[in-house]
């Protein structure tokens, strides 16, 4: 039979292989919290944040002290330059053609400008990756509506309408999992070696209302810490087993919370890291790591209430402790991002392409249903982008 393969594809010079596909996405946009760049943002910023709630000016100058310790700076911002820097080398050394933009919800660049930069640039649909994990309405929900709001702001200038939509959660890829699991094993290591191998583990993140926290997620799912807590536990048990299997030794661990903020009547997810901290000493254990995987990069919540409140706690129990890294910007994350585009990118021309997941949770879902996350308390919910409510 005579041979039917193209005479120019010679057997050793395999046929160059077909550059990744975004569409029919045309840009990628980083959307990030913000945070202050020098003293005189501080007020200014926290104005952003709190905005609505008529807490006095006095008052957000008391807040404002954890980044008065630090020069009135929060290292989000840089973190999230070096994130972008990983991001676009990463889609250049693959071949995406895919241009990455930055805008954040309560500081320089702000979200708005990001989408009018994107719109007067001629793109027409914006794929959204948020600096947060997990489902939650602060996490997510809240994202959708700061795109609503600036999306509404910019047909009211008369600019072309933007489609957008946001990758699904990523807490559990293994391009997350991963650089935590190994930024854990390397904080175990900056232990006194006496102490290392009977060292306990406290997964932490962000506490929010336990209204809230029982919302999260898809409705079917909510009630008793919701989908927050659920993707918290199974991103830790992911990251304990895998230190498990890499050292040998089965650490008791345990998920807490930090950043406690709002009314001390209205209850939030416990327990807070120092009373564990002090709970553990106690309880006779040599050495605590904590692992904050709740965030994607060293911001203030890791940077001051743990690197400072929580090790000086430490410190006053005599309890030795180290703190394991975030994700930040690496490269695994920026690969897993690359890989998330790709993923939806390819649902949206209607193929059914693999997702990447790891535990029992699977991965989650692209657009979010009707009732997830919703504001504890406000009715009716603001207008949201990305998502079918």
């Amino acid at each position: 039979m005579p041979d039917q393969r193209d005479p120019l594809a010679a057997p050793d010079r395999p046929a160059r292989p077909e550059p990744p596909d975004a569409g029919p996405y045309d840009a990628l946009l980083l959307l990030s919290f913000g945070g202050p760049e020098g003293p005189d943002d501080v007020v200014p910023f926290l104005e952003n944040v709190t905005r609505g709630r008529g807490i006095p000016r006095e008052r957000l100058k008391e807040v404002g002290k954890h980044y008065f310790l630090f020069g009135g700076v929060s290292p989000i911002n840089a973190q999230n330059r070096e994130l972008l820097d990983a991001l676009r080398k990463e889609f250049a050394d693959h071949g995406l053609e895919l241009p990455v933009y930055w805008g954040n919800r309560n500081w320089a660049p702000y979200l708005t400008d990001a989408l009018r930069e994107i719109a007067d640039a001629g793109h027409r649909r914006v794929l959204v990756l948020a600096t947060s994990a997990y489902a939650s309405y602060s996490g997510c929900r809240q994202y959708r509506e700061n795109l609503a709001a600036s999306l509404a702001a910019l047909a009211e200038e008369g600019r072309p309408a933007l489609r957008v939509d946001k990758l699904r959660h990523y807490f559990n890829h293994p391009g997350f999992v991963g650089p935590m699991t190994d930024h854990t094993l390397a904080a175990l290591a900056e232990l006194p070696e006496e102490v290392r191998g009977g060292a306990r583990l406290a997964f932490t993140t962000h506490s929010i209302p336990t209204a809230a926290a029982d919302t999260s997620g898809p409705v079917e799912g909510h009630g008793d810490g919701g989908a927050y807590v659920a993707q918290h536990l199974d991103t830790a048990r992911q990251v304990a087993e895998r230190v498990r299997a890499a050292t040998g030794v089965d650490r008791p661990w345990q998920l807490v919370y930090q950043s406690r903020s709002g009314a001390p009547h209205i209850p939030w997810l416990e327990p807070d890291i120092c009373d564990h901290l002090e709970r553990e000493h106690a309880d006779g254990a040599p050495a605590v790591v904590m692992v904050p995987i709740g965030f994607v990069s060293d911001h203030m919540e890791v940077k001051y209430d743990l690197d400072t409140e929580a090790a000086a706690k430490a410190a006053e129990l005599g309890l030795p402790v180290a703190r394991a890294a975030t994700v930040g910007a690496d490269p695994r994350f920026a690969a897993a991002v690359r890989d998330l585009v790709l993923e939806r990118a390819a649902t949206e021309r209607g193929l059914a392409p693999a997702r990447c997941a790891l535990g029992a949770l699977g991965p989650s879902h692209d657009v979010c249903p009707a009732g997830c996350c919703p504001a504890a308390g406000r009715q009716p919910s603001r207008p949201a982008a990305a998502g079918t409510d």
